[in-house]
């Protein structure tokens, strides 16, 4: 497994593969791996020939007093990790690469960054397209692979590389979860244990709206309500967001008339968690 911590030489390796006829399968993360990264590493190991991360730790897609400089980290687990699921190249830049002396250039969506988590990182998704842009240059990618976790991620990224006439195909990786349904993630480390029982409330909150839909309701503020007192019967809880929207274009929705997108943001002490789910009405 190679480990490749420059732009040039990153960029060289992956010309020299698509040169070769060789199809590169990549996945972006900011590493402290867990089971959700693998399964997106086997995705990629099966739809490509050579397969690469990247884990770097994006200071563009943080705000001032998010958790930046506390985000964790493992990279020797993490390379050993990939090195299992039989990664062909691990890319580890660091910040002052990416972002030189006199870096001005980035990427902006005019409409997708406007819901959602959007609302109260405003900054964020400026951040998310324009690393996720200058990876897939570094990079050189002919298919990429990001988790449906962040829904609004990915919908961002496949905005982006369709205006912009990238020809990378974009995958979805299905969410992950522990065996009690919290969805994986690199914060749930932050948690502690009574924070990690509270945290489920996001699932729960899923699990009853389904169940709501199920049954027939389909007015969305009536479920939104139904699973907000779900979350704030925990403790240390915070809602940052619930909300119904078109899984497209993320525009909130009144009423469940087709695939609808729930989506919703909880603080549980001080650890940001997201989850959704597609409900069928």
């Amino acid at each position: 497994m190679d480990i490749i911590n420059k732009i040039g030489e990153m960029q060289a390796r992956s010309e020299a593969r698509r040169l070769a006829g060789e199809k590169i399968a990549f996945v972006p993360t900011m590493g402290f791996l867990h089971q959700g990264h693998m399964s997106l590493l086997k995705e990629g190991r099966n739809r490509g020939d050579d397969l690469i991360l990247s884990i770097f730790v994006n200071p563009t897609q943080f705000a001032q007093g998010e958790d930046l400089d506390a985000y964790p980290k493992s990279i020797e687990r993490d390379l050993g990790l990939a090195e299992k699921e039989g990664v062909d190249a691990v890319f580890l830049p660091d910040a002052a690469q990416m972002y030189g002396e006199n870096y001005q250039t980035y990427v902006s969506l005019e409409k997708l960054p406007n819901y959602l988590c959007g609302i109260s990182r405003p900054t964020h998704f400026r951040g998310v397209a324009t690393v996720v842009t200058k990876l897939f240059n570094i990079v050189k990618p002919h298919v990429a692979i990001f988790g449906e976790k962040d829904f609004q991620q990915l919908a961002v990224i496949r905005q982006m590389v369709c205006d912009l006439n990238m020809d990378i195909d974009i995958i979805g990786g299905a969410i992950v979860r522990e065996k009690d349904g919290l969805a994986m993630s690199s914060r749930n480390a932050y948690l502690s244990q009574v924070q990690r029982q509270s945290a489920l409330c996001l699932f729960y909150s899923l699990q009853h709206a389904r169940k709501l839909v199920k049954n027939g309701v389909n007015e969305t503020e009536v479920i939104i309500q139904s699973t907000r007192e779900i979350i704030e019967s925990q403790p240390e809880t915070c809602i940052d967001y619930l909300m119904m929207c078109d899984p497209v274009s993320l525009e909130s929705k009144p009423m469940i008339q087709g695939p609808t997108l729930f989506a919703l943001a909880v603080k549980v002490g001080n650890t940001r968690l997201i989850d959704n789910m597609i409900l069928e009405p």
